[in-house]
Formats: structure tokens, sequence, C-alpha cells
């Protein structure tokens, strides 16, 4: 039987453990991660975008890791199925995403991005994703909210971080 390993990192953490050089030192990090390659399998990293202030420093830190690794990146969203989401709102996600793709194509980094409407919540949705699609390590953002909040609405970074398949790096 084989027992997977689930790796969990702040942003101050590796921020203190990981100097810019360091981080382009790619057998070291990967050795720090915990992360193996397979020999002509491409690394494929998922950031989790929900249109906050804080997704740039997601995308910015994903960004730097997908150069380090040479890695795909995944910028998902995820829309909750109900009878009050319009188009409108999906066709906006989209548009949000496919100019969010710019800076990684300039850096000729694959990137692509995935709207995802469905009646999971986010955090399911993110975790689905990264299962059926292979992802070797995610990034999501989380940010303070009361313990009345996060009971009420729940948290999808929690969710996530407790469920997902494969590191996570998680951005305050």
């Amino acid at each position: 039987m084989t027992i997977a390993k689930k790796y969990f990192y702040s942003q101050s953490y590796l921020d203190s453990n990981l100097s810019n050089s360091y981080l382009y030192d790619t057998k070291k990090i990967m050795v720090f991660l915990g992360l193996k390659t397979v020999k002509g399998v491409q690394m494929k990293f998922l950031a989790g975008y929900d249109g906050t202030s804080l997704d740039e420093r997601v995308l910015k830190l994903a960004k730097n890791y997908a150069n380090a690794f040479n890695a795909d990146i995944y910028i998902v969203t995820s829309l909750e199925q109900s009878s009050t989401l319009e188009k409108a709102e999906i066709d906006k996600a989209e548009g949000e995403l496919e100019y969010l793709r710019t800076p990684f194509n300039i850096d000729d980094i694959n990137c692509e991005t995935f709207v995802s409407v469905n009646y999971l919540s986010p955090g399911e949705d993110l975790v689905q994703f990264a299962k059926d699609n292979d992802i070797d390590m995610m990034f999501v953002g989380i940010k303070k909210t009361s313990k009345v909040g996060k009971l009420v609405f729940g948290s999808t970074a929690q969710y996530v971080l407790l469920n997902a398949p494969c590191p996570v790096v998680a951005i305050r």
C-alpha cells in the first residue's frame, strides 16, 4: 500500500526559507517540497482564481514556480450553478481569465484557463479538477474570516487544504 504525503506551506514560510536565487534551483526546491519528476512528463500547477485582490499574489507566485519547474499552469475559477447565474457572469469570468493568460504567454509558460460551472462548491470543484487532471501543486489565496463566517459560508481554502490530492501553497 502506498501512502501519499501532503505538504502545506504558508507564503511567509516559503519566503523565509526560499530566497529568489534558491527558488530557481529547481532540484533543491523539488526536494524541499517533496516533489518528484518523471522524465518526459510535464508538471502541472493549478491556481485558484476568484477575482479578489489576493489573486494577484497567487498568480505571481504560481508563475514563478511554473517558470522554475518548467510547468504548465491551469488557472481555474469555479461558479456554482444556480437559477440566478446568468450567461453574462460566465462570459465576464472567461474574459478575465483570458486577460490573465497574457503574462504567462509572454514568458513562454503554457497556461490554460477554465471556468467551471456546476453544482459543487468552489473548494470541491478545485479539488475535483486537481484529481481529474493529475495536478502536481495547487496555489490558493486565504483571507482571514471569523469562525462564524467559516461556519455559515464555509471556506474554499480550508476545503482545498484538507482534501487536495497534491501539495498546496496557501498565500495570504
